[in-house]
């Protein structure tokens, strides 16, 4: 099997390669061509310029499509463009299988315009004739992660927060580790073919919790007192503020945050059996990585 990940220079992207590699041809496709390490293929690709993906995919292929523009001046549109883009390389090219990590809540109508975006990449992906395979995850804790470095950054700055009304949504995190064991593991996988799959952590809590974890791992004390009048957009403002994360990213996540993010479902755990990681190891390996 030969598989091209798309989106190989992100936090999934450089996590994934390596565990693909250890069982197929794997190419790592970015804006930018990463130089080869471990027998894998790099190469330069912008999926919103459809001549970039001639030639990328061969009959057969597997790819992953982990591209999301968050952060960019009208990100909706641009993902737009890159979903149809892959869609119809992958289909002029013979690809078998199009994997697409999009989020949990993520629906059409969702409130949340970071959401609905990751719902109409999935249904524009699945618009031409290769069969897709969705992952749909919450928070990836990871190092590199935008919304866990956001929530570590408040835990590590921050002596109490004072936080809207979105902390008690709950929640249901999944360990990086998790994550590229499952996107591995559907890669070539028939019974996954056409499938919406919603995977998560063995754990379900709010951001709340989530945040007093992380600060007891830390060995601090965090006081939080909600308010109800703290907008997604002021809080975005504050994020940037007190977090590496600018306001172009902090302000759709933040949105994203007052939609329940929890697996509706464990089908995926029969595919793809694995032990999950709890939370609080995820944390300290992500801590540790840092």
């Amino acid at each position: 099997m030969r598989a091209v990940v798309l989106g190989a220079s992100g936090v999934i992207g450089r996590a994934l390669v390596p565990e693909l590699a250890l069982g197929c041809d794997v190419v790592a496709a970015s804006r930018r061509a990463q130089p080869a390490d471990g027998g894998v293929e790099s190469a330069s690709a912008d999926v919103t310029d459809v001549a970039s993906l001639d030639g990328l995919f061969r009959e057969g292929d597997v790819v992953v499509h982990l591209v999301h523009s968050l952060g960019t001046g009208d990100f909706e549109a641009v993902d737009r463009l890159a979903a149809d883009n892959v869609a119809a390389a992958s289909a002029r090219a013979g690809v078998r299988q199009i994997v697409y990590l999009g989020g949990l809540g993520a629906t059409a109508d969702a409130a949340s315009s970071h959401l609905r975006s990751r719902a109409e990449t999935a249904e524009r992906l699945a618009g031409g004739p290769v069969p897709v395979t969705v992952l749909r995850a919450a928070m990836v804790v990871g190092p590199g992660s935008a919304a866990f470095e956001t929530i570590r950054a408040l835990v590590d700055r921050l002596p109490a927060m004072i936080c809207p009304r979105w902390v008690s949504t709950p929640t249901q995190p999944i360990a990086l580790r998790d994550v590229v064991r499952y996107l591995s593991g559907v890669c070539g996988l028939e019974a996954a073919h056409g499938e919406s799959f919603d995977v998560g952590g063995p754990e379900v809590m709010t951001y709340r919790e989530m945040m007093e974890r992380i600060a007891r791992l830390r060995g601090k004390r965090l006081p939080i007192v909600e308010v109800p009048v703290l907008t997604p957009r002021l809080s975005s403002w504050w994020l940037h503020l007190v977090t590496p994360v600018n306001a172009a990213v902090a302000r759709p996540l933040i949105d994203g945050l007052r939609t329940p993010t929890v697996a509706g479902d464990d089908r995926i755990r029969e595919l793809v059996p694995i032990e999950l990681t709890s939370f609080d190891d995820a944390v300290r390996d992500a801590l540790a990585a840092r």
